[in-house]
């Protein structure tokens, strides 16, 4: 089944910059090396993909596996894991969600439920065990209060959309090989952004990003922009013909699988 017909079916900001362990490390999170991102296999693929995939050992319960492809998917899964709990959490958080914006996160929560079946439903099909949800702390120690506070919520909830949709990206060269795979990975991607998108502008951003800067966001969340500040594409200097902010808006870069799994990994108990 297209993925659309599923999702049709199923249709106070200064805390962040108190210094703590946790966001000296997100701080560090760009140093690390590159590795692969996130992909998405359409339902029924397993029979076409099994041949090529290296069978993991069901028993192994780590989140983030080392094997390619199962690496890839999941950590797709974590992440949709990690939106899902938290759309879920503000949704059943009294008096957190202004009534007119509930509407908004309703729908981007049953987005997010889908794609956890999705990426479930596919690692069943190649004969892998999905992993477990693991338990989750949006406070990150303590450090943040996004179920207290609203603007809060908000923030974080850019930082993890804005995380998704450059982690979808970074698996465009690993998937191109297969028009399928690219195509359900681009629909996934597509949905996440349009959520990035429809965020960024409730928190009175633009609904793209200029430069290295994410648009009235704490410094703990610099990782998730680092290098969106790239100017130069295949050769071409973007910043000659529109300026520095326009030109780098005018490409979002990827972000590594690596670099996805350790913004994660801080909301991880």
């Amino acid at each position: 089944m297209n993925i659309l017909k599923i999702l049709d079916k199923l249709s106070d900001d200064t805390l962040f910059s108190k210094t703590f362990s946790r966001t000296e490390n997100l701080n560090h999170i760009s140093s690390i090396g590159k590795k692969a991102a996130i992909t998405a296999i359409p339902l029924g693929m397993g029979s076409m993909l099994a041949a090529e995939t290296k069978n993991e050992n069901s028993a192994d319960s780590t989140y983030f596996k080392k094997d390619a492809l199962t690496d890839a998917l999941q950590l797709a899964l974590v992440l949709e894991y990690l939106e899902d709990e938290y759309y879920k959490i503000g949704l059943n958080t009294l008096s957190l969600i202004p009534t007119a914006d509930r509407t908004v996160f309703m729908q981007i929560s049953k987005h997010e439920n889908a794609h956890v079946n999705f990426l479930k439903t596919t690692l069943t099909s190649l004969g892998v065990t999905p992993g477990a949800k693991p338990t989750f702390d949006f406070t990150a120690g303590g450090s943040f209060t996004p179920f207290t506070n609203y603007s809060q919520f908000l923030t974080l909830a850019q930082a993890f959309e804005d995380t998704g949709v450059r982690a979808y990206k970074g698996q465009a060269g690993n998937v191109m090989s297969n028009k399928t795979v690219l195509q359900a990975a681009l629909q996934i991607h597509s949905v996440e952004a349009r959520h990035a998108s429809m965020v960024r502008r409730m928190r009175a951003n633009k609904g793209w990003i200029e430069l290295a800067n994410g648009g009235n966001m704490p410094p703990a969340t610099n990782p998730v922009y680092a290098g969106e500040d790239l100017t130069v594409q295949a050769g071409f200097n973007t910043a000659t013909a529109f300026g520095n902010a326009a030109g780098s808006a005018s490409f979002d870069e990827i972000l590594t699988g690596t670099d996805a799994q350790a913004i994660a990994s801080l909301f991880i108990v």
